[in-house]
């Protein structure tokens, strides 16, 4: 369970997501046709961010967007999710950008235009209060490197896949990566690491070493967009609450398979009481 008690800060992008849906994704050099374009909230801190504070956890995003239209509206979105905003910054710079095909088996293609995003800062930003931070790779990587020198626990998703410095990934408590990105990083020489499986669920290896493994539950899978946002998300409470590596990895992989049931990487966020409502019924 989580704790209204927690606070957990997260670091990273914000950004509008252009969504089209089409029967299957084109391959290099093909044209198809696919529905009408639909703006969704995304960007993986903020995704992450309102996976937290739909699973009731005190929640402050630090991030970057425009000072633009879009930007406003963002920011609206964070808040209505209750969503701690004060620590955000605005930039003249257009607001950050993903153009996501999905088919119609959920699965997605992604480009992303940083915009905002790439003028992120966080000089200024004191993390004492967080007990967890959790950030991505979706800003420059001296934004993440800065993070995990002052932060008191750092958990990087590695997302998407990019190098970082060595001393950075010793410095978090958990790494979290897909089984792509996890093929850019020595495992045995981080002290906790996550491996997302997609469909078949997520490992947890300690130096290298499996503690847990878990599949996820049987869902309708509308989209796979987001998924992976809240799967880190759900991990952090667990992790800030001082689950096991078991009872956290079995509450994330219920929870990113929740996710998929709706449109948009924000469409179906769970509550703490419908993942375990979920685990029940296992």
């Amino acid at each position: 369970m989580t704790s209204p008690a927690l606070r957990l800060g997260v670091v990273g992008s914000a950004n509008v997501d252009v969504v089209v849906r089409c029967v299957a994704l084109p391959r290099p050099g093909e044209t198809i046709v696919g529905s009408d374009p639909i703006r969704l909230p995304g960007g993986k801190a903020a995704n992450q961010a309102a996976a937290l504070a739909a699973l009731g956890v005190d929640t402050t995003l630090i991030a970057c967007v425009g000072t633009d239209e879009a930007g406003d509206w963002l920011l609206g979105n964070l808040e209505q999710r209750c969503v701690r905003t004060s620590l955000m910054q605005r930039s003249e710079v257009p607001t950050g950008t993903a153009f996501i095909t999905v088919d119609e088996r959920g699965e997605n293609i992604i480009v992303v235009a940083r915009g905002a995003n790439a003028c992120l800062t966080v000089d200024d930003i004191t993390f004492d209060d967080f007990d967890v931070v959790l950030a991505q790779m979706e800003v420059d990587a001296s934004i993440v490197d800065a993070v995990a020198l002052r932060a008191r626990r750092l958990i990087l998703n590695v997302a998407p896949a990019r190098e970082v410095a060595p001393e950075t990934l010793a410095r978090c408590a958990v790494v979290i990566a897909n089984e792509h990105e996890a093929e850019r990083l020595t495992i045995a020489d981080l002290a906790h690491c996550v491996v997302t499986l997609g469909a078949k669920g997520a490992v947890h290896y300690a130096h290298g070493v499996e503690v847990a493994r878990v599949a996820p539950p049987t869902v309708t899978v509308v989209d796979t967009v987001g998924a992976g946002d809240v799967f880190c998300a759900a991990y952090a409470a667990q992790f800030a609450s001082g689950a096991s590596p078991l009872d956290a990895l079995a509450f994330a992989v219920t929870a990113g398979a929740l996710a998929t049931q709706a449109l948009g990487a924000q469409g179906a966020l769970p509550t703490t009481e419908e993942v375990v409502a979920c685990q029940s019924r296992v």
